[in-house]
């Protein structure tokens, strides 16, 4: 095995692994909080969701990138590269949608009760289920044509018809089809893209007013100490501007491998990689940021009970 190829493999079992742990210790984050009674914030059924969509992405991209980047690249029929493919982009998917949702809630949540928000303040809560089950849906319907245009890997090398994608092939079009498909599963991702930045606007002008307006006032509970809401902002904030920044460069490669007609090793693998990167690091960047999960999933590390484990937002 080439040493290009071994290192290529690691990094895909590395992020597997720190990817598949990170959102495993949120999973059981909530698992303890079910069972010991603990009352959850209004954003912790949008986490699950994501906790669920960040490990199709990984296991359904990683596992199989791999196992190709180790030498086994013909192990997948034609059944698992089509279910594969759809669960991938599926779970990357209501990732997505699962942050946009959480970056509005959060703008609601912390708007002033005299502004045009005020009323959403209220009713948010109750179209979070809703929200999250056509998230699914919509993701599911858009997502339907990968089943139809991959198969597996094929050994005929002579073959022109198709693409090869390492584990699996995929159908060969004109440019002029690769872009609409291209722009079609691209609009969803688009329109959460842009809510999400729009939200996020909203969420920094609010917390920069509110900074203004008790900057003259000098108690250390105000000065020195940030209220939960602006805390579980300034997380969330992070957390989108992370996945819009990785979010940018894997569209950027996905773009190009859509439109090549013969995608080299290369291109293939560095897409693979982008793909994973966010699912991979967003719950440490969740962890590092909520004393009460971080104290939860790292308690048999520091044998640190937290004496706030739940917070209202």
């Amino acid at each position: 095995m080439a040493s290009g190829a071994l290192t290529l493999g690691i990094i895909f079992v590395t992020q597997i692994i720190v990817g598949i742990l990170g959102n495993l210790s949120l999973f059981c984050h909530y698992i303890n909080s079910y069972f010991t009674g603990c009352r959850l914030r209004t954003t912790d059924l949008i986490l699950k969701h994501m906790i669920v969509g960040n490990s199709f992405s990984l296991l359904c991209k990683g596992v199989p990138e791999a196992m190709a980047a180790f030498g086994w690249e013909h192990f997948l029929s034609d059944l698992g590269c089509k279910l594969l493919s759809f669960l991938h982009r599926v779970g990357r998917g209501v990732s997505i949608g699962s942050i946009c949702l959480l970056s509005i809630l959060q703008a609601t949540t912390i708007s002033p009760w005299t502004s045009r928000w005020a009323q959403l303040k209220v009713k948010a809560p109750k179209y979070i289920t809703p929200s999250l089950v056509l998230c699914w849906i919509l993701q599911m319907l858009v997502n339907v044509i990968f089943p139809i245009c991959i198969t597996r890997k094929l050994s005929d090398k002579n073959v022109t018809d198709y693409k090869d994608f390492g584990y699996c092939s995929s159908i060969r079009h004109n440019k002029a089809t690769d872009s609409v498909f291209a722009a079609l599963l691209s609009f969803p991702d688009v329109v959460c893209l842009g809510l999400m930045l729009g939200a996020s606007s909203c969420m920094v002008l609010i917390l920069h007013r509110h900074k203004q307006r008790v900057r003259h006032i000098r108690t250390a509970n105000v000065a020195l100490r940030s209220s939960p809401e602006s805390r579980a902002t300034k997380s969330i904030l992070l957390l989108v501007s992370t996945f819009v920044y990785f979010y940018t460069l894997s569209s950027i490669f996905q773009a190009v491998l859509a439109l090549s007609n013969n995608p080299g090793t290369f291109l293939v693998n560095i897409t693979g990689i982008m793909a994973m990167l966010f699912p991979a690091i967003s719950p440490f960047l969740l962890m590092s940021h909520d004393s009460s999960i971080s104290s939860l999933c790292f308690a048999w590390i520091r044998n640190v009970k937290s004496p706030h484990l739940w917070r209202n937002m």
